[in-house]
């Protein structure tokens, strides 16, 4: 049997609404036994103990962190998901002390639907912008990472502008 996009919606607005009120047993049922996790720039991992061991992660860092949904939209197997997600820094995030400062980052999420249960996500986050936020990370080091990505860019401009110089001074 086949969900409809509007069931796994319902699904997932129920997965979200659990987890932003702590019912952990909630979400867990809601998973299939062997649930995938891909986060961006992490290993894969498998099961429903690795997602309880991810959320022990954020909540004991960020106790009062909600996600709020933004855009969701589904298929029969997929749900995609643009959700905001805010929250305190209050306790140890992997390895790093609180510093009490608040945060607000965008993540894209697409979770597989199988069998009226959520068997795999992929999640990519603005981890940069969360974790400078918090302060883990310098202010600046956001923006020199950007502007960073555009030394291709500008080398290359500058290489075409000298070229069309020279050629125009032959």
């Amino acid at each position: 049997m086949s969900a409809t996009p509007a069931h796994n919606i319902d699904l997932m607005k129920a997965a979200f609404a659990a987890l932003n009120r702590r019912d952990i047993a909630a979400c867990i049922a809601m998973l299939t036994p062997d649930f995938q996790i891909h986060v961006a720039g992490a290993p894969p991992r498998t099961g429903q103990a690795a997602w309880r061991s991810n959320t022990g992660i954020m909540f004991t860092a960020f106790p009062d962190a909600q996600v709020h949904v933004e855009d969701m939209f589904a298929t029969e197997d997929k749900v995609a998901v643009r959700a905001r997600i805010t929250g305190t820094h209050t306790g140890n995030f992997l390895g790093q002390p609180a510093t009490g400062n608040a945060i607000a980052y965008d993540s894209i999420e697409i979770y597989q639907i199988r069998d009226g249960r959520i068997a795999a996500e992929w999640i990519c986050s603005d981890t940069l912008t969360m974790m400078t936020q918090a302060g883990i990370h310098k202010k600046g080091a956001l923006l020199a990472l950007w502007l960073g990505s555009f030394k291709v860019w500008i080398a290359a401009a500058l290489g075409i502008a000298v070229g069309a110089l020279v050629f125009a001074w032959l």
